[in-house]
């Protein structure tokens, strides 16, 4: 599906409202003069509130994309979308994009 394209800028939050950061950008490949992320780099997920094993299975520390774009590449790696989905370790919760740029789209 058609979705917006995700840059360093975007805004991404797992499900217990931690920021969740790209850890290989693509500098060479620029929306609104930021790198754009791509899978299969993963995301690191600071500031999880879920509690720590006992009270629960610990807070998100990944996240991994399974979906992105179709035909969208950058460097040879699909680039990812606001419709993008993806999965929490070890929770198994889904990343959330809040907010991305609105100027460039793709599928």
């Amino acid at each position: 599906m058609p979705g917006f394209l995700l840059n360093m800028g975007s805004t991404v939050i797992c499900a217990h409202g931690g920021q969740a950061q790209s850890t290989a950008p693509v500098p060479r490949v620029r929306v609104m003069g930021l790198p754009v992320t791509v899978q299969p780099p993963p995301y690191v997920i600071a500031g999880c509130t879920n509690p720590p094993p006992l009270a629960g299975v610990g807070p998100c520390i990944t996240g991994i994309w399974v979906v992105a774009a179709l035909r969208v590449k950058a460097m040879g790696m699909p680039v990812l979308l606001q419709d993008s989905q993806a999965v929490c370790a070890p929770t198994g919760t889904p990343l959330t994009v809040v907010l991305t740029q609105i100027r460039v789209r793709g599928i």
